[in-house]
């Protein structure tokens, strides 16, 4: 049987399967493919086997003295990490939260007690309003408004018009779901000031902040020094074990802290993904201005190599990545650039497109390509070599017309 027969019945035998068991059958293939490969782009920690999440804490000692007591209720090694957070992030003070979602519910419910305005000004692919079910109306008592649509953050303008008030603006950086995308200094400064002076805060959800700098030309202090309060991820830009931080104004925190505890957020002992942050903040953030610098080489390298395979149409959004993570958008149905990404994986011990394919439209679909410190091992030649193997199992008549 021929490569691309062997593939079409593949996928015919997917097809007769319901869209909840295919996917799940091919996220299994998808991640067995990526734990066996030599070669990916990225290895994010969260796929990793628990015996290699724990080797995260390999060397703590020399993170923090691992002879003190452990944590109880937020003290100890949590209360190290706060003080660390604030000082990277130039705030007066931080809490550790258990996830982000809990943080700017706190953040945003103690900002409407200060303002008293419920009423939250956000991107329509804000976080909040895709992926945490309405939480912050359905939870917080908070109103989220939508200043707009566009794939690209809100203008200066667009927040000076807004025609509605709110109390506080809410910023994503870089916005994922558009792509990763940041504004330009000059940009994201304006709209600051024009939320200041509609008598707003601005609060950044800056779960990748970290990996900002490199676009902005500016340090972590500077950036975050433009908002009123900061969220940050520790486990999506720095590997840890997951939890988050909110840094702002010292009162702002404490007044946080209480809703932590309402919200079931103040665990007993925490000490594992603490360390884990710390680990992240030692080891990983000083590595992230390589990995978006090298992600920007194998962004141009993916374009480069689909034109050479003769692929009708690809796009790479953004053309030039800001951050270490970026878009891949090619002219495919999802099953057929699926089974490429996967079989490719399990033929060549190389897996090119390590996350799950998604759709754009009938005959187009896309990916999310992560950089870390696998691919810097990668060169331009090695990338579009990948490419060519990738395009190899695509069958031709799959091409949308």
């Amino acid at each position: 049987m021929s490569d691309t027969a062997e593939q079409g019945e593949q996928i015919s035998d997917i097809s007769d399967t319901s869209d909840e068991e295919k996917a799940k059958r091919r996220r299994k293939r998808r991640v067995s493919a990526y734990r066996s490969a030599k070669r990916t782009l990225a290895r994010p920690g969260f796929l990793g086997t628990l015996r290699e999440r724990l080797a995260l804490l390999d060397g703590a000692g020399d993170l923090y003295d691992l002879d003190e007591s452990a944590d109880i209720y937020g003290n100890g090694v949590v209360e190290a990490l706060e003080d660390k957070v604030a000082g990277l992030l130039g705030k007066e003070a931080a809490a550790f939260f258990p996830t982000g979602t809990m943080a700017q519910q706190a953040a945003l419910r103690c900002w409407a007690g200060r303002t008293g305005n419920p009423t939250v000004a956000l991107h329509a692919l804000a976080h909040p309003e895709v992926h945490e079910r309405n939480a912050f109306s359905q939870v917080s008592g908070l109103r989220p408004v939508r200043v707009t649509s566009e794939p690209r953050l809100p203008t200066a303008d667009e927040v000076r018009d807004f025609e509605e008030p709110f109390g506080a603006l809410m910023l994503e950086l870089p916005l994922r779901d558009a792509g990763f995308v940041l504004p330009t200094w000059e940009q994201l400064t304006a709209v600051v000031e024009a939320a200041h002076e509609r008598d707003a805060v601005v609060h950044f959800d800056g779960a990748r902040l970290w990996e900002c700098p490199v676009h902005f030309g500016r340090p972590l202090e500077e950036i975050a020094g433009l908002a009123d309060s900061v969220y940050v991820s520790f486990y999506k830009s720095l590997d840890g074990y997951g939890g988050a931080a909110l840094a702002g104004p010292k009162t702002l925190v404490e007044e946080a802290k209480t809703w932590r505890h309402r919200y079931g957020g103040q665990v007993f002992q925490q000490f594992p993904t603490a360390l884990s942050a710390l680990a992240g903040l030692e080891r990983e953030l000083p590595r992230l201005p390589d990995y978006v610098t090298h992600a920007r080489v194998v962004a141009a390298a993916l374009r480069e190599g689909f034109a050479a395979a003769g692929v009708p149409w690809v796009r790479v959004h953004p053309e030039v990545p800001y951050t270490h993570d970026f878009q891949l958008w090619l002219p495919y149905d999802v099953d057929v650039v699926s089974e490429a990404a996967i079989r490719q994986g399990e033929e060549t011990d190389t897996m090119l497109f390590a996350n799950a394919w998604d759709a754009k439209g009938p005959g187009l679909a896309f990916t999310e390509v992560y950089v870390r410190a696998a691919g810097l091992e990668w060169t331009a030649d090695d990338v579009q070599a990948a490419v060519a193997e990738f395009v190899a199992r695509l069958p031709e008549e799959a091409v949308s017309k």
